[in-house]
């Protein structure tokens, strides 16, 4: 058999008979989660570059016979995407070819195959949420994705919950009064807006307990739930099956150039023969970069 990319198309012995539906066929696989964290972009390039441009400040008093004051944007840190080459790849030998296992070995060992880019790829991305605090991983402006110190034109700010918490109503309360008061590098308000909560497995229950009921949570006041009523999470709940630490949760934000996922390459499904062995070898590749440019895009805590 010639070599050559099947992807997701047919082929006479295809080894990938449609990577998406045969995701899971060893065990059930969760529904891709990645992608409610991230904002996907393109690529077609070797990396990408995002560098953060300062607007402008408040607008000083024109005295009376004088010019405008002129201004000028400034430019500040830059963040680099560098796109990664995720693969691997499994063996049919000629043996099993010739005994007529070619269909149910190919077939379980690309499900298989299928299954582990799959895991790969929600691991990678959750490892940046994962990380958050973790001072061997930075974004543009040198900081971790949540701290306390933010840098910026008008001064530092914070996008993590101090002291740290665990998740309760209070807790996430006082996260989403930080996003409202959210301001630019150069100290100005702007809309951020909170937009869903990001926890692991064991938060899952208690993150509805707190946004779903229809009264106060945990209390026996009569008080309104004004987490639900006013839809301050309009996203809702979030699980993430990926994520290491069991006490820690996020908001994200409306923030554009937040958490980014670059495809520069898609699933590509390759197959082809070695001549010595006789032996038929398939592989699997996908080519992508996740991080975050503006860490406005989250806010948090990592527990207590």
């Amino acid at each position: 058999m010639a070599g050559g990319i099947i992807g997701t198309g047919n082929h006479p012995k295809s080894l990938w008979p449609g990577i998406h539906a045969h995701f899971g066929r060893i065990y059930d696989q969760h529904e891709e989660e990645w992608s409610k964290i991230f904002d996907v972009k393109t690529s077609t390039q070797h990396y990408e570059e995002d560098v953060q441009i300062t607007g402008f400040g408040l607008v000083p008093v024109k005295p009376e016979g004088r010019s405008v004051e002129f201004t000028s944007e400034t430019q500040g840190w830059l963040k680099r995407y560098t796109h990664i080459v995720y693969g691997m790849g499994y063996i049919v030998t000629r043996e099993e070819e010739d005994d007529n296992l070619y269909e149910k070995v190919s077939k379980t060992r690309s499900g298989s195959l299928a299954f582990a880019m799959r895991q790969t790829e929600e691991n990678v991305c959750a490892n940046v949420l994962n990380r958050a605090t973790d001072t061997n991983y930075t974004g543009g402006d040198g900081s971790v994705l949540m701290v306390g110190t933010h840098t910026s034109k008008a001064g530092s700010w914070s996008n993590i919950l101090s002291p740290a918490a665990d998740l309760s109503e209070t807790a996430l309360e006082d996260l989403i009064i930080m996003v409202y008061g959210a301001k630019d590098d150069m100290g100005l308000q702007i809309k951020l807006m909170p937009q869903s909560l990001i926890v692991p497995k064991e938060e899952w229950f208690e993150a509805n307990r707190i946004l779903q009921s229809v009264l106060q949570n945990d209390t026996a006041l009569n008080a309104q739930n004004v987490l639900k009523s006013t839809n301050a999470l309009p996203g809702g709940v979030v699980m993430n099956h990926y994520l290491t630490d069991t006490d820690a949760f996020f908001i994200k934000t409306n923030c554009m150039n937040g958490m980014t996922y670059f495809l520069r390459r898609g699933y590509e499904f390759t197959v082809d023969s070695d001549f010595s062995s006789e032996n038929m070898l398939a592989k699997a590749t996908k080519r992508y970069s996740v991080g975050w440019t503006d860490p406005r895009s989250i806010f948090g805590s990592p527990g207590v």
